[in-house]
């Protein structure tokens, strides 16, 4: 499956904004953005101020790099956005966090996106009961996640069910780290979100 191979980081500096890419160290002083906070490249310092073309099309990669997908993959969330009743914006965000590798970061279970994708494709993960190796596989409603009982042991779960409780967890979301379990209580709306970004922005740069 094609993926980003790069630095992380330096997407960081280029939106000029953390989007925790990389687990602890967004929130260490050696977070680069913090001793570098402009653009990577020559001219990063003196790039021109941003039109509103271009101020659209940073929104959308920033939202793109945040959730850790590929163009066409994210253009194909919009366009099915787009086809569903309610604001296309919001939409596209609902259907990015119901991403299984999006649920397995956000209840604490790895430092980032790209840990959680990662436990998920080596078959760490079940989804009612069931293993799911599938990192954009979808939520619903009234689901049950679970680290596979033979996973249990491993470094990053018991690190996990010993940080319990300092991750903010989503109230859509609920967590009990003795099992090790994601109960999906409800879909996602706009308000339970904390993705900063502008998802208006996005729309109108594919409306294009």
């Amino acid at each position: 499956m094609a993926r980003y191979t790069g630095a992380d980081c330096k997407l960081c500096r280029r939106e000029k904004t953390k989007l925790f890419l990389k687990g602890s160290k967004c929130d260490s002083p050696k977070c680069p953005i913090e001793i570098r906070p402009y653009p990577p490249g020559e001219h990063g310092r003196n790039r021109p101020k941003e039109g509103d073309y271009l101020t659209q099309i940073r929104e959308k990669q920033k939202a793109r790099r945040i959730y850790g997908i590929l163009e066409k993959q994210f253009h194909g969330y919009y366009v099915e956005a787009s086809r569903k009743v309610g604001r296309t914006g919001e939409t596209m965000l609902q259907l990015l966090e119901r991403r299984l590798d999006n649920v397995v970061y956000r209840a604490g279970f790895a430092k980032s996106r790209d840990m959680a994708r990662q436990l998920v494709r080596h078959g760490h993960i079940t989804v009612n009961g069931k293993r799911v190796d599938i990192p954009s596989y979808r939520v619903d409603e009234n689901d049950i996640i679970e680290v596979a009982q033979k996973s249990l042991e491993m470094t990053p779960f018991i690190i996990a069910r010993a940080e319990a409780g300092e991750r903010q967890v989503p109230a859509w979301l609920e967590v009990v780290p003795d099992r090790m379990r994601i109960l999906v209580h409800s879909l996602p709306v706009r308000a339970q979100i904390d993705t900063q970004v502008q998802e208006q922005l996005i729309v109108e740069f594919y409306s294009k």
